[in-house]
């Protein structure tokens, strides 16, 4: 009787040790389950520069770069010569470790030149890009009943009907047949309804920088 009882023992312990989970059918211990690991965050060290994608759509050969705009200088091959440059109030921007350029009144590609011979001294053949990120010194304003009334980056030569355009149309009691130009001291009109409808063509004058749009 004291055997069967100790037998009887052994195989309720037995038995209570494989239902914990402890001991698997072969005997051996189970393996601890693997925790799932999150991915690597991926590497930007060679992701192109945010600016480089994102430039204003002015013609380089044409555009004049002025006071508070912000230009993207892409230097190849020399990371230490590719950075951004707003232009001072005084029209010139700091190239490092070479000093100062004027860059207002010059456009990208005459600017390009300039930096490429300053860096002369400095690099061998430096291969440079001057893009206009964006345009700070040449705006106008639309003000009045319009869905979006602010000011506006004069990019490329645009008329007046281009710009009323982005101005996300007319409120319910605007008047778009008054419409004013005020340019210096000279006030301008601008009648929409005529413009639209092919009539006295000769009002939709190309927009100049400073020009207040007010749509009363």
């Amino acid at each position: 009787m004291c055997k069967v009882k100790s037998r009887s023992i052994v195989f309720a312990v037995l038995a209570a040790i494989a239902l914990s989970g402890g001991v698997g059918a072969s005997g051996q211990t189970k393996p601890a389950v693997a925790k799932p690991q999150s991915a690597p965050p991926p590497n930007p060290a060679g992701a192109p520069p945010p600016s480089e994608g994102n430039v204003a759509a002015v013609d380089p050969n044409k555009y004049l770069i002025g006071p508070e705009d912000v230009l993207f200088i892409k230097t190849w091959r020399e990371p230490d010569f590719t950075f951004l440059a707003v232009v001072r109030p005084d029209g010139k921007i700091t190239i490092p470790l070479v000093g100062e350029a004027q860059a207002s009144q010059q456009t990208p590609i005459q600017l390009t030149k300039t930096i490429a011979d300053l860096l002369t001294k400095i690099i061998n053949s430096p291969d440079v890009n001057v893009f206009v990120q964006e345009v700070r010194s040449k705006k106008y304003y639309i003000d009045g009943e319009v869905n979006r009334p602010g000011s506006f980056p004069l990019i490329t030569p645009t008329t007046i009907l281009e710009a009323l355009s982005n101005a996300n149309g007319f409120r319910e009691f605007a008047r778009p047949k008054k419409i004013k130009i005020l340019r210096g001291s000279a006030i301008l009109k601008f009648n929409w309804n005529e413009v639209t409808a092919g009539k006295k063509m000769e009002q939709n004058i190309f927009v100049e920088n400073g020009d207040h749009i007010i749509v009363p």
